[in-house]
């Protein structure tokens, strides 16, 4: 039987911070990541991909305000916008993925699918907004949009003085579609899926479907899909090939082989950064909690030489990690 691989494709395989985010430049990062993936087809590999849309939501965002203040045209709601991403990378993925099975002659079906994931309207993270998204703005601006829209804002990371809006990130519990997916993937189709976390729901008293105004975290409903499918292994393609211990720091430590028990321990002691690897760190954990064989975090073109990197494989029964 041919194995099944959630892949979690990071932002910086679509857009790089260094560059001004043209098609041209999506679509070429988009095929050099989509390229190594030929490796595990090779391996027999059944494979979903599932992507960020950071960047791309936050430019749908821009283009939000925008056309509001220029042109008086009405803003849509963030629901619609995740949704519009999804849509856009989703197909960009799809013609990338189409050319390059035909470079390497392989011949295989691929569908984008729009994905929604339900989440709790109870849920702690909606008291406790983190997720920055869309533009800067200076102090005077986030507090007339604040009385406006009732937005919420906190300082710029990464830009002293700036102000970006925040919104919750609640944890996923749910993909609607999953069953639809786990069917197609089963029967040998590459499925897109799941960009940007899923567009955020919740179930009403009647089972009607309500939005609310929500990032989620995207490797954490990756992980979800790659349980709910029954998928064996599950990828986080990042930036870096190698998981580290104080990453950037004199202490710096490439971490290869570790035990599930390690590996929460130095989460809970804040060894990976909580803005970059940590994240990543928890969605593995929970899909080996949920009874993944593997999962690995590393850079796409390590799949080519099949170390994987740090290659973390973490047997949550006996609490190993092997080759």
């Amino acid at each position: 039987m041919q194995k099944l691989a959630v892949i979690a494709m990071g932002g910086n395989a679509l857009l790089r911070d260094n560059e001004v985010g043209t098609i041209e430049e999506q679509e070429r990062n988009t095929t050099d990541t989509l390229e190594n993936l030929i490796h595990l087809i090779n391996d027999g590999y059944n494979l979903v991909i599932t992507h960020g849309n950071g960047p791309q939501v936050g430019n749908i965002l821009m283009r939000n305000a925008a056309g509001e203040s220029l042109y008086n045209i009405a803003p849509m709601p963030l629901d619609v916008c995740v949704a519009d991403s999804q849509g856009g990378i989703g197909y960009m993925i799809e013609r990338m993925m189409r050319n390059v099975l035909n470079k390497f002659d392989i011949n295989k079906n691929i569908i984008s699918v729009m994905s929604m994931v339900t989440v709790d309207p109870a849920d702690p993270a909606f008291q406790n907004p983190t997720k920055r998204i869309g533009k800067n703005y200076n102090e005077a601006d986030a507090n007339r949009l604040s009385q406006e829209k009732g937005w919420q804002f906190k300082p710029s990371a990464k830009h002293p003085g700036g102000w970006r809006r925040v919104v919750p990130s609640p944890n996923p519990i749910d993909i609607l579609n999953k069953e639809i997916i786990a069917r197609m993937v089963n029967e040998g189709n590459i499925v897109i899926t799941a960009g940007g976390g899923g567009i955020p729901v919740y179930l009403d008293e009647k089972k009607n479907v309500r939005t609310v105004d929500a990032v989620i975290d995207k490797d954490m409903t990756s992980a979800l899909l790659a349980s709910s499918i029954h998928a064996d292994e599950f990828y986080i393609l990042t930036d870096v090939p190698f998981v580290y211990k104080d990453f950037g720091l004199d202490s710096q430590e490439k971490l290869e082989f570790l035990n599930y028990t390690d590996t929460l321990n130095y989460l809970n002691n804040g060894t990976f950064g909580e803005g970059s690897m940590a994240p990543k760190i928890r969605a593995c954990l929970k899909f080996i909690e949920e009874g993944g064989q593997k999962s690995v975090i590393t850079e796409a073109t390590k799949l080519a030489d099949k170390s994987y990197g740090s290659k973390i494989t973490m047997n949550y029964d006996n609490q190993t990690l092997a080759e």
